[in-house]
């Protein structure tokens, strides 16, 4: 994908969250369903000093027969909160007909959920219907491991003249078996910071982990990588929610979970650190020029080993080396305790390009 650039206006001018607050938090009930459970919740809320109230109006729902939300109904709900407690009230737009009558409702602030997201031609429709508005705009990531996908989706608004964007990443689905909900694969975050480092990047722990036991060692991380924000789900009575009962905390719990957050600064003014961490960069500069070098040594060893099979006609893929290369590596990673996984991801992406330049010599 080509560089691409967004103009964006920083989060502190939005004039949505509090520059006191960190991280920035945004909280409520997964679904509104009653103006009682909206109200009670955002009043504990609020009293436990979050300003922000988010409540799904509309729930896109795998299956239909499932709680799909409470529809515009539960609208001036979100407004009674928004004038009679102060609070700013954010929701999930889907669709034209979404924008037009949160827009209507007065809300501070919108979100653009993640299977919307992975669809082009539904987020052109949001962009369209969003072009000349002046509130920020939250978008998910997509349902599928794709930061280009992803970027996409933010480029058609900012090219509508959205500029108050931002991010929330809740994780990705997963056909395997999981710890989590979906997974937190952080290197896609990771990499959106790294090409947009002004994004504001909130963090969805209860879509991540499905489950609130799992809530603080998720938001945990997203601190320690230095994000935002976070965005939780909070309700009255989890119990008998009407959606997403396990991943919502009560009010108290919520907060108290919050608080025991340790929050990192992204510098510091210890000379002794910085001279430290100076050395320790060059050292792993160094490290990484060798490994570059290694590597062009390898594949050069391959192309070898290519244009000899293509000399005799055998088959670039030998499965049954590749199966020793795997359990040699295996046994020294283990050796040396290195997560299997990733010398699992390093040894199959050396792999495959391996097998992509023999392929080619094939064919010349």
């Amino acid at each position: 994908m080509a560089n691409v650039q967004l103009d964006l206006v920083p989060a502190s001018e939005w004039g949505i969250f509090d520059s006191e607050q960190i991280p920035a938090l945004i909280a409520g009930p997964c679904s509104a369903e009653s103006e009682e459970q909206m109200f009670d919740t955002a009043k504990q809320l609020k009293e436990l000093g979050v300003n922000i109230f988010r409540a799904g109006i509309w729930k896109p729902r795998t299956r239909p027969g499932c709680f799909e939300g409470i529809g515009s109904e539960g609208l001036p709900w979100m407004r009674r909160i928004q004038k009679e407690l102060g609070m700013k009230i954010t929701t999930e737009v889907a669709n034209t007909k979404h924008v037009y009558e949160a827009l209507k409702a007065g809300m501070d602030m919108l979100w653009i959920g993640a299977r919307t997201s992975a669809n082009p031609f539904a987020m052109q429709e949001l962009a369209d219907a969003l072009k000349g508005v002046d509130i920020p705009v939250l978008v998910k990531n997509p349902v599928n491991p794709d930061v280009d996908l992803w970027i996409g989706a933010l480029e058609r608004l900012n090219l509508a003249g959205i500029k108050k964007l931002g991010v929330i990443h809740r994780g990705f689905s997963t056909y395997g078996k999981s710890k989590y909900r979906n997974q937190p694969q952080w290197e896609l975050p990771v990499e959106l910071r790294r090409r947009f480092p002004e994004m504001m990047i909130i963090v969805d722990p209860s879509h991540m982990a499905g489950k609130r036991e799992l809530i603080p060692e998720l938001a945990q991380k997203a601190m320690d990588l230095g994000f935002d924000g976070l965005m939780v789900e909070s309700h009255n009575n989890p119990d008998i929610a009407l959606s997403d009962s396990k991943q919502q905390y009560i009010p108290t719990d919520m907060k108290s979970m919050v608080d025991k957050l340790i929050i990192r600064s992204t510098k510091t003014d210890n000379t002794q650190f910085n001279e430290n961490l100076d050395e320790l960069r060059s050292y792993i500069d160094d490290l990484d020029t060798d490994l570059i070098q290694l590597l062009s040594r390898r594949m050069r060893v391959a192309e070898k080993i290519g244009n000899y099979k293509k000399q005799n006609n055998i088959t670039v893929l030998q499965s049954g080396r590749w199966d020793d290369i795997l359990a040699k590596v295996h046994k020294q990673a283990s050796d040396n305790n290195l997560d299997l996984e990733f010398i699992d991801k390093v040894f199959k992406a050396i792999h495959q390009a391996s097998i992509d330049r023999q392929t080619q010599l094939m064919s010349e």
